[in-house]
């Protein structure tokens, strides 16, 4: 759910070819069919899914549930989706846990308040999932990723461009500017006085794994 340019449901090609994904955007979808997968596409909303019940083993989603106008209709819809021992797999990061350190948030105002707005904790995404009906409730972290950048490099980040990072997309022209101007009077700073400066890039990303009661559950996960 929430399959963007289909790269993760590539990943599971090699288990199985039958692998349905669902976004929104005409264009997300358009750059999925280029993979030549035969990929099931669907353009649609997570909060009210266009298939019928008990249809899947597994429902996941990858960096997505922030983004979806109904998150807590999207478990519960995974639900009626899932056969008994099917699995909801939710993957991706929490603000709200403040692990993370990331130089985004340090720079360009804003964008940590609005992540804390848009992001459902894991806290909050386990009780929609044990109020829809899942067992065995579980939360993993998948990855932490530490690459800070250093000095000038950082302006290589791709993450600094519009259309990479949704931090970033959401800025109004003139917030993402003010942010590339504190970035280059903070280099600048540091230049003159012979520093080095690191700005941290340290994330966390978790998976929250629900379970459907049946006779062969686990076999997804």
């Amino acid at each position: 759910m929430g399959c963007g340019t289909g790269r993760w449901l590539a990943d599971l090609w090699p288990v199985t070819h039958r692998l349905y994904g669902l976004d929104p955007s005409t264009g997300m979808l358009q750059q999925a069919r280029k993979r030549k997968k035969q990929f099931y596409l669907i353009r649609g909303r997570a909060g009210q899914l266009p298939f019928p019940d008990t249809a899947f083993d597994l429902i996941y989603c990858v960096n997505a549930i922030h983004h979806f106008d109904r998150p807590r209709a999207f478990v519960s819809e995974a639900r009626r989706l899932l056969r008994p021992g099917g699995v909801l797999a939710v993957i991706g990061t929490d603000p709200h846990s403040r692990r993370d350190d990331w130089y985004i948030y340090h720079y360009f105002e804003g964008t940590l308040e609005t992540d804390l707005s848009r992001f459902p904790s894991w806290g909050t995404i386990l009780d929609w999932m044990v109020a829809a009906g899942f067992e065995g409730v579980e939360w993993r972290l998948v990855e932490r990723i530490q690459d800070n950048k250093v000095g000038r490099e950082v302006l290589d980040d791709p993450f600094l461009q519009r259309g990479t990072a949704s931090q970033i997309a959401l800025l109004t022209d003139e917030a993402c500017a003010a942010g590339l101007r504190r970035i280059e009077t903070a280099l600048a700073e540091a230049e003159a006085t012979g520093e080095t400066l690191v700005f941290p890039v340290d994330l966390s990303f978790g998976i929250l794994i629900g379970r459907v009661q049946g006779s062969d559950q686990g076999h997804c996960l």
